[in-house]
């Protein structure tokens, strides 16, 4: 499936900090319940690829990517994990081509436009714009529509339920990442009803 299939599969993606690999799978079927089957788990805690493994087992039907990928030795975990995508905070000549060379759909994030020029020399069209709220968000956009007519971008880091809706407006986003979907005390007490009811809430921003 290429990146752009998968950002198209709903309007917001789950960015998932997992730290009890344990509870992965309840919250992955949460999710799934309230219509959202793309989720991200980023390398940010010890219990990251067992997260993900249990998640892949509990949703099958997901697009489950992982993320945080820094460098090339992460790209190759990450695809021989079985990823389905890979996200960046950043876009390096060494990132795109071990991306390419495991055949991970990739997702780099990029700030200025000189990365996007950047990628875009490099053959990606997709784009994640990180962290949105700091880089400039709304207007960074409106900016970089009129230059880069075939780029789309998932903004993330800084976007919550109250931001979405504008950011998914813009005709240059495709969706948009973040992590109110599964917030820390919700996941902590395994209020899984509480979860499928926000991904559910996420999953309307967008017919």
């Amino acid at each position: 499936m290429s990146i752009a299939a998968i950002l198209a599969r709903g309007p917001v993606i789950p960015v998932l900090t997992v730290e009890n690999a344990a509870i992965a799978g309840d919250l992955a079927r949460a999710l799934l319940d309230g219509g959202v089957d793309v989720f991200e788990v980023v390398l940010r805690t010890e219990a990251a690829f067992a997260a993900f493994a249990a998640m892949r087992r509990a949703a099958p039907s997901a697009a489950i990517g992982i993320g945080t990928l820094r460098d090339p030795a992460d790209i190759a975990r990450a695809a021989a994990e079985g990823a389905d995508f890979g996200v960046s905070p950043g876009c390096t000549p060494a990132l795109v081509a071990a991306a390419a060379a495991a055949g991970l759909p990739f997702l780099p994030g990029v700030q200025t436009a000189s990365e996007v020029l950047a990628a875009r020399a490099a053959g990606l069209r997709h784009l994640k714009l990180f962290p949105a709220m700091v880089a400039g968000g709304l207007g960074w956009l409106d900016a970089m529509a009129p230059v880069f007519a075939d780029i789309h971008f998932c903004p993330t880091g800084g976007i919550g339920a109250a931001e979405a809706p504008a950011f998914l407006a813009r005709p240059n986003v495709a969706c948009v990442g973040g992590s109110w979907l599964a917030p820390r005390a919700l996941v902590a007490a395994g209020d899984w009803p509480a979860i499928t009811a926000l991904a559910r809430a996420a999953r309307a921003l967008r017919p």
